[in-house]
Parts: C-alpha cells; structure tokens; sequence
C-alpha cells in the first residue's frame, strides 16, 4: 500500500465503478470525483513506476506527476478504458523519463528509430551524424506528441504490437489506434522538418 498517497483523497462513501467516476470528474471537473478514481489505482501506478525507474522517490514524485497530468489529459481526451489506459498512460510517462535522462545515449539506436520517418532525409552530416540528429529529433517530436499517439506510435513501430493488440491494451477503439498512428506520423514529420530547417 501507499500511506503517502492514499490518504490524500478519503471518501467515505461506496465506491463507483471507474466509468461512472470518470464521467463525473470530465461533467464537473471536480478533482474529488479524480481523486477516488486515481486513489484505486495508484498502488498500480507506483509499482509500474517503481518497475521502470527503479527508485522510490523517484516512483513517488511519478505518481504525483502523473496524477496532475491525468488532471488535465482526462478532460481533453476520451478514455473508454481507465485503467488500461492509465496503465499505458504510466509506462509511457516512464519511458519518457528515462529518455530524456539518457539523452545522446538513447537505448533506441540506427534503424530503430527511422522507420518512423521513411521520408525523412538529414541535411549534409555524415551517416553517424544523421543517425544521431535523427535520434536526438524523434526523441523530442515524441515527447511532444498527444498521450494517445505517442503511446500507439511506441507500441506500434518500437514493441511491434498489431493494430488489434494495441486496442486490447489501450482499450481504444480500433479505428481509432489506426487514426493515432497515422496522425502521429504526421506530427512527427512536421515537428522534425520544422525543427531541423531552424538548425
């Protein structure tokens, strides 16, 4: 269990199914109706990040990070699954972290990344330099992406997850991981042709 963060929401009466809760928090925006629904989760969400991170502090500081995210992200977007997503939601929110702690030193090397970008073409650098500049780019372009097209472009191109996979996991509607995908792509090719031409 986690005293430190269960006790920031108490709520004495029954407990509602995670539909309705959601529902309640995107009609009133009521951070209450949040709290309750994050409060059941968060013990999952803090062993996702404790898995990922691998310290504790740094998991708590995650969790409480994410919760504010979920604040903002629940009430733009359309979530059918919480818990499926907010689990998706959480490793992505890691793996960012990790990336950018990395920085130059990335785990996703060469090719890895660039069938993201099949049209994409560096500027005059040496091959070592374009997979760098490539790299270093898409690692930014992701971060800037919408939580549901960053999570489907990873799964995706970097987990090599199908179409229907992805659905099962995220619990967005098919067409929709697809629409993801191919919006995300998009954004990517225009942040990296933009950011690269300022260069």
């Amino acid at each position: 269990m986690l005293p430190f963060f269960l006790k920031l929401f108490t709520n004495a009466k029954s407990p509602s199914p995670d539909a309705e809760l959601l529902r309640l928090y995107r009609q009133s925006g009521d951070l209450e109706h949040l709290g309750e629904l994050f409060q059941r989760h968060s013990e999952l969400v803090y062993l996702v990040c404790l898995k990922y991170l691998k310290d504790e502090e740094e998991s708590k500081d995650a969790t409480m990070q994410l919760f504010e995210h979920l604040a903002t992200a629940l009430l733009q977007h359309e979530v059918s699954n919480f818990k499926s997503w907010l689990y998706t939601t959480t490793k992505h929110h890691c793996l960012m972290k990790l990336r950018a702690q990395k920085g130059a030193t990335g785990t996703y090397q060469g090719d890895t990344w660039l069938p993201l970008m099949e049209n994409y073409e560096p500027l005059h650098l040496t091959e070592a330099e374009q997979t760098e500049e490539t790299e270093q780019l898409l690692r930014k372009a992701l971060q800037q992406l919408p939580v549901e097209q960053g999570t489907c472009i990873e799964l995706f191109y970097l987990q090599q997850k199908s179409y229907a996979e992805i659905a099962d996991l995220t619990g967005f509607e098919l067409s929709k991981v697809k629409s993801y995908i191919q919006n995300g792509k998009r954004n990517l090719k225009l942040y990296m042709e933009k950011h690269h031409a300022t260069r």
